[in-house]
């Protein structure tokens, strides 16, 4: 598996193929059309690889960075930035991914742009709708994953429990006994 899907919120998730925006050297996820057709298949949003190509992948960049911009907007108070809500509608506009019921159950099918047209979609509906008040980014300070913060009391620090959340523990664990021995 290349891809990881810490927040269970599609958008969001492809959001977090950039690793660690803040450092020096991100971490790209999306490398290749290879990687988006991965993502794709790997996240259950499509069945079977969509053959992606260079401007596929192009436009899937672009999108995730405007998805990003309007959640960093959001979580600064700030306003929209205009080039990423047209990026984002434009985006929304397109055909989505055929959901079709048959023998075996559910199949998923489409192309590049029709995956990213529906996560497109999905990143309207949490950010114009009561779900945009639950996103957060995740407290670790290499992460800049963001995920919806569904938890009883709204509390939640980390985009999973199992990975940074478990680091950010044992880091303070391990600091405390390191003290403690001075």
């Amino acid at each position: 598996m290349n891809h990881a899907f810490p927040c269970g919120t599609l958008p969001l998730d492809f959001v977090g193929t950039l690793r660690a925006r803040r450092n020096a050297v991100p971490m790209e996820k999306l490398a290749s059309p290879e990687l988006l057709d991965a993502w794709f298949v790997e996240s259950e949003m499509l069945d079977t690889a969509p053959g992606a190509d260079e401007a596929d992948l192009e436009v899937a960049l672009e999108l995730r960075e405007s998805i990003y911009a309007l959640i960093a907007a959001r979580l600064t108070g700030e306003q929209f930035p205009a080039a990423a809500v047209d990026v984002v509608n434009r985006q929304a506009a397109g055909l989505a991914v055929q959901l079709q019921l048959g023998p075996d159950g559910t199949s998923r099918t489409g192309s590049a742009s029709q995956g990213l047209a529906s996560l497109a979609r999905e990143a309207v509906e949490i950010l114009g709708g009561d779900e945009e008040a639950l996103l957060r980014e995740c407290s670790r300070p290499e992460c800049t994953q963001v995920y919806l913060d569904r938890s009883r009391g709204h509390r939640r620090e980390w985009c999973a429990m199992r990975t940074c959340g478990n680091r950010v523990k044992a880091a303070a664990y391990r600091a405390r006994q390191h003290v403690s021995k001075s």
